[in-house]
């Protein structure tokens, strides 16, 4: 052996125990650590799993299908179609803008303010990531939040807003998903639509660019905004309620103005270092005159139309609801039983994108609404009786579109609409539609018919019996039905309606003139043609009524909305015509001219027109008088050829009366309202003249029977000559014997367009010819008192020397409905116009 190697060989062997062991060392090591790893993952995994334990796993329709889906401002149109009447309810106000709409300027902002990696990561920038989690943990003064523009909409559509772990967790996952499912071009646009980006000048909540630019810059073009104005935007979406330059009700806030201007400068200078900026394009935006351009300050469509915005609403989630729901009609789908498929659909109505057109015109309403909020054309502010309250509502008979209304005086003291909702007794204004046209249509009289004022008594099912009486608390014999419906005398409209119509079917005949609110009680109202009903008329139901006159006995439905269209603008209603005929033309040329009577006779009940509407004598007008007991209402129904325009005024509980001032307030309003829209409308008055259809003739007839005159009548002149439906003309010589009272009043002498009218020709039963006139006024018994004219007509005289009326039905207490109107039971009534009443909300 050499002993000279046996060092090397030691050497050696050192070094192989050295290796084997730093081997085994770093097997061990690497062991550790690979278990450390999968240990840490473990925890890391499990931490994970229990925060998002509870997060479904979401398929890729359904993430595209909730990214995609918006809750969109819906909006209210004027009768052009193109003028808004304002956005409906909702604390959102959001339009959608598709990305090739939006300037590159904005998407340049956006990106280099909150995501700069946008278009490189896959959801998640962990730079980002870790820089936030190093900055939170070492408490840096700066600290940013690392999500990146995915992980915002993300939060936005899934998650809630509250900063925990486990929604950041939950974040960055959906974020990761949401990229594997959807382009990047697909995430910007739901972040451009789904954001929020503040107050706006009407005081709405902004969400997404489009909104935001009209909103806050009055700009509806995004590309029209200054670089300046884009970074402005572009810079809200971090704390929208801190960054605002208007609050809650549209004023401007100048502290949130200034920190939204320091918030763009820093925009700005991110634009600068990613170079989506040149300098001098830099400079130029720092010098632009924000402030400048902020769009001024506008109320909100529910303060500028209530009345409106919220009629339009709830019919406009009605008639969804109905198109929902087929099985149910309108009358069912009120109860209160469907009040949460009601608040469902007008939910749905609201943030839809709905687009509601309207019949209203602008003009008329805003002229209507004038009249209504100026407080010279009503009595003073009562403490005991409250406002004075008045409604109204124009509509084209031909179509049934309501073009304007009055729903009130002042939507801060009543929100109710008293135009559509509320139900009050007619007064006299009931005698036209359920006593003289079903009367004319059926002949049971004319014109020139005679009804006699005399007496009559009623049996009363409780009490024993009672006797109707007149105004004045007279009774004047036989009378023309023109002078008895011209005078508003109330015992011949009670003798047509009790006695010759009939009650059932009275009622029928005004149903089918689409009155709803005839109760089946109301079958035994024996005075119910003077307006004593169960519930009482709508001023929109009575309107429309009498809006077949005009229209020569067609019906056609009132309507507010004529078109609704989605967010897409795919027609989802569209209103079709319901018309019916319900009465001849001809009996509707009678009542015409009957009614013109009421405002041209000089004992007429309307006669304060000839001096109040200004086209008096150019444009035909016409119309009927109502009131109940005390002045508690007061209506006034009148029509042109063209339109049909029905005013109530009075207060809110019916125990409270108008002043003598406002005795005559419906006709004044009515005139009112009239010379507005002739003066800015003309265009709705093409037609100035009632045209008279075939089938009408003038007859002339005796003032004592009403029929054929004999040789008395001739020779005395108690002649009348007046219009008769040729199927009614009498055929035979009346028996004739001097009355006891008699005037005839004088009848209209209508435009028409035909210059002949056809007469017939009545042979005298003597042979002295006598040729027929316009009107011979008969001559009064000379013991016959004659009344003075009356300026009330409607509404019983004060004097207390008549004998009380017997058995008057006790007055039913008052109650309160939903609504706070009052609310009450009439028995049958006996006044000229009840006092009962009933109002519906």
């Amino acid at each position: 052996m050499n002993p000279k190697r046996r060092p090397s060989s030691q050497k050696r062997s050192r070094w192989r125990i050295f290796g084997r062991v730093l081997l085994i060392n770093i097997k061990w090591f690497s062991l550790a650590g690979v278990l450390g790893v999968l240990f840490a993952g473990g925890l890391i995994s499990g931490y994970v799993a229990a925060l998002v334990h509870d997060e479904p796993v979401r398929s890729r329709q359904l993430i595209y299908e909730k990214v995609n889906e918006n809750a969109l401002t819906s909006f209210v149109f004027f009768n052009d179609q193109v003028t808004p009447v304002g956005r409906m309810r909702m604390e959102e106000d959001r339009q959608l803008v598709d990305l090739k709409d939006v300037p590159q300027s904005i998407v340049d902002a956006l990106i280099s303010t909150e995501d700069s990696q946008f278009y490189e990561h896959h959801g998640v920038d962990l730079k980002g990531t870790a820089r936030a989690v190093k900055q939170k943990l070492l408490n840096e003064n700066r600290q940013t939040g690392g999500s990146t523009l995915t992980q915002q909409v993300a939060r936005r559509v899934f998650l809630s807003l509250d900063k925990t772990d486990s929604r950041k967790v939950k974040e960055m996952l959906l974020a990761l998903r949401m990229e594997r499912f959807m382009g990047k071009d697909k995430i910007l646009t739901a972040y451009l639509n789904k954001m929020p980006f503040g107050n706006g000048s009407a005081g709405y909540n902004l969400y997404g660019i489009k909104s935001a630019s009209l909103g806050i810059f009055n700009v509806s073009d995004l590309h029209k905004l200054h670089i300046a104005q884009a970074a402005y935007l572009a810079g809200l979406p971090q704390l929208p309620s801190v960054y605002s330059a208007f609050d809650g009700k549209g004023n401007f806030d100048e502290e949130g103005f200034n920190k939204a201007m320091e918030r763009q400068r820093v925009v700005l200078g991110r634009m600068l270092e990613t170079g989506k900026l040149t300098l001098s394009e830099y400079n130029d935006a720092l010098q632009f005159d924000v402030r400048a351009t902020l769009a001024p300050h506008r109320e909100k469509s529910y303060n500028t139309f209530p009345y409106l915005m919220l009629e339009t609403e709830r019919e406009a989630a009605q008639l969804l609801a109905l198109q929902q729901n087929p099985n149910l009609t309108a009358a069912e789908i009120s109860k209160p039983e469907h009040a949460e498929l009601l608040q469902n659909t007008r939910e749905e109505l609201q943030r839809s994108g709905y687009r509601i057109y309207t019949t209203i015109n602008k003009k008329i309403y805003s002229n209507m609404r004038q009249i209504a909020a100026n407080p010279q054309n009503f009595s003073p502010y009562s403490k005991k009786k409250g406002l004075e309250q008045i409604a109204a509502i124009m509509i084209d008979h031909k179509t049934g579109a309501i073009l304007g209304m009055i729903e009130g005086r002042d939507f801060n003291t009543e929100q109710m609409n008293y135009a559509t909702q509320m139900t009050r007794q007619p007064g006299s204004a009931m005698k036209p539609i359920a006593a003289y046209l079903p009367a004319l249509e059926k002949g049971y009289t004319q014109p020139a018919g005679l009804i006699d004022d005399s007496q009559i008594i009623l049996k009363d099912g409780r009490k024993g019996y009672h006797i109707p009486k007149n105004y004045n608390r007279r009774y004047e014999g036989l009378m023309t039905a023109r002078e008895a419906l011209n005078r508003s005398i109330n015992i011949p409209a009670l003798r047509l309606f009790l006695y010759e119509v009939k009650i059932p079917n009275a009622w029928n005949f005004v149903r089918s003139l689409g009155i709803t609110t005839i109760q089946p009680q109301d079958e035994h109202a024996q005075t119910g043609v003077l307006g004593g009903l169960s519930k009482g008329v709508s001023v929109e139901e009575l309107t429309a009524a009498y809006g077949t006159i005009p229209n020569m006995g067609v019906y056609n439905a009132p309507h507010l909305i004529s078109k609704i269209t989605d967010a897409n603008g795919k027609i989802v209603y569209e209103f079709k015509p319901q018309t019916k005929r319900v009465y001849s033309q001809q009996t509707a040329f009678l009542m015409t001219d009957m009614l013109r009577t009421v405002i041209s006779d000089p004992r007429g009940t309307g006669k304060r027109l000839q001096k109040a509407f200004k086209s008096y004598g150019t444009i035909d007008i016409v119309g009927k008088t109502g009131t109940t007991q005390n002045f508690g209402d007061v209506w006034f129904m009148g029509y042109t050829p063209d339109v049909t325009l029905g005013v109530w005024a009075g207060y809110r509980q019916q125990v409270n009366t108008l002043s003598q001032e406002g005795h005559t307030r419906a006709q004044s309003v009515w005139a009112l309202i009239m010379n507005e829209a002739v003066k800015d409308q003309p265009e709705l008055f093409k037609n100035k003249h009632f045209i008279q259809p075939e089938g009408v003739v003038k007859v002339t007839v005796s003032s004592l029977t009403g029929k054929l005159p004999g040789r008395y009548s001739r020779q005395s002149g108690h002649l009348v000559t007046d219009w008769f439906n040729q199927k009614y003309v009498p055929t035979e010589v009346g028996r004739e014997q001097l009355p006891r009272s008699a005037r005839p009043v004088v009848p209209s002498k209508p435009d028409i367009k035909k210059e002949d009218v056809p007469e017939i020709k009545v042979p005298a039963t003597n042979q002295e010819e006598v040729p027929p006139e316009e009107t011979v006024p008969s001559v009064p018994d000379t013991d016959a008192e004659i009344e003075p004219p009356d300026e009330n007509n409607d509404v019983p005289s004060t004097d207390t020397s008549q004998p009380s009326i017997e058995n008057v039905p006790e007055t039913p207490s008052e109650s309160e409905n939903q609504s706070g109107a009052p609310k009450t039971q009439p028995d049958e009534v006996i006044d000229p116009e009840p006092t009962t009443d009933q109002s519906n909300n």
